[in-house]
């Protein structure tokens, strides 16, 4: 499963990063998140638990994970490993490309499902992705972007 979601945001790259790998304090930006914890921090990074809710109209399904998370400054771009969770072995990728009107940030996640035998690459691709992975990775892109913009002078 690969799924892609991008969006311009008319915001400085600085400001647009630093919400992106500031992940203890998504939830002051976005409501589908329950909570974003640190396990184990290193200044790059470090093991993060994460939990969210994906909406389906009035209900909220919840969601839970573990990353480890690394930030790299250079690039820029924050990526992510999921390493406990039913998306376990799930890769992310948060990449940041300067345009003329502003930024583009794409979230890339890869993966092979979940060790389901006969039903991992269905569950994947036809669920869990665009169901539960672009449902939550499209609300917090947007959500960040928000956030993003309103602070733009």
């Amino acid at each position: 499963m690969i799924q892609v979601d991008r969006r311009l945001v008319r915001a400085p790259l600085e400001r647009m990063f630093a919400l992106a790998a500031e992940v203890e304090r998504w939830p002051e930006h976005l409501p589908h998140y329950r909570w974003v914890r640190f396990l184990d921090r290193r200044t790059d990074g470090g093991v993060v638990e994460m939990a969210a809710y994906r909406p389906f109209g009035p209900l909220k399904y919840p969601t839970w994970w573990v990353s480890e998370m690394t930030i790299d400054r250079a690039s820029p771009a924050v990526r992510y490993r999921h390493v406990r969770g039913i998306t376990r072995g799930m890769n992310v990728l948060w990449a940041f490309e300067p345009r003329a009107d502003g930024i583009e940030v794409t979230i890339t996640h890869w993966w092979d499902g979940p060790a389901w035998p006969l039903i991992r690459a269905p569950a994947a691709e036809l669920v869990i992705g665009p169901l539960f992975v672009h449902g939550i990775a499209q609300r917090t892109l947007a959500g960040l972007a928000r956030a993003a913009e309103r602070a733009a002078p």
